[in-house]
């Protein structure tokens, strides 16, 4: 499969993974909501403004995209979608959910690993025309504090 990420790209998602943090990492851990062997989900380092709380489910193994992404793991990220998911709704009282997932540069995709978007949804909030802007860390930890409350995974 044809990799569209650049011949020297470092991976922002895989040093999130490690606790590497970087002038190429805009991510810190206490955006993480949730870490095992095989996922990881944190706060988004950028918010639509409507949708705060937005978190990315990625594996912490690197796939580019869906097209490399093993089968196997698929049952594991969206069991944490799913608690994510729920977690959002009780900590933020939304009255929905909106899972995406880009590949490929005509698909939207702009980080070069894997990902799930899980973002709380309200009537009305006009998500896919509102702009994103980054999150300063502190206003993301409060955001992962809320979420980790109300986090169960099965």
């Amino acid at each position: 499969m044809l990799s569209h990420a650049p011949a020297d790209y470092i991976c922002p998602f895989c040093l999130l993974v490690r606790g590497i943090g970087n002038e190429h990492v805009y991510s810190v851990r206490s955006d993480i909501v949730y870490h095992d062997e095989v996922v990881t989900a944190f706060v988004s380092s950028h918010q639509c403004l409507n949708n705060a709380g937005s978190v990315l489910v990625i594996p912490n193994r690197h796939f580019e995209n869906l097209y490399e992404l093993p089968v196997s793991l698929a049952a594991d990220l969206h069991r944490v979608v799913r608690a994510v998911a729920l977690a959002q709704k009780s900590a933020f009282a939304c009255e929905g959910v909106s899972t995406r997932q880009h590949n490929e540069p005509a698909g939207s995709q702009d980080v070069w690993h894997y990902h799930i978007h899980v973002t709380p949804r309200y009537t009305g909030d006009e998500l896919y025309t509102s702009k994103r802007a980054f999150m300063p860390a502190e206003e993301r930890a409060q955001l992962a504090v809320q979420i980790k409350a109300q986090l169960t995974i099965d």
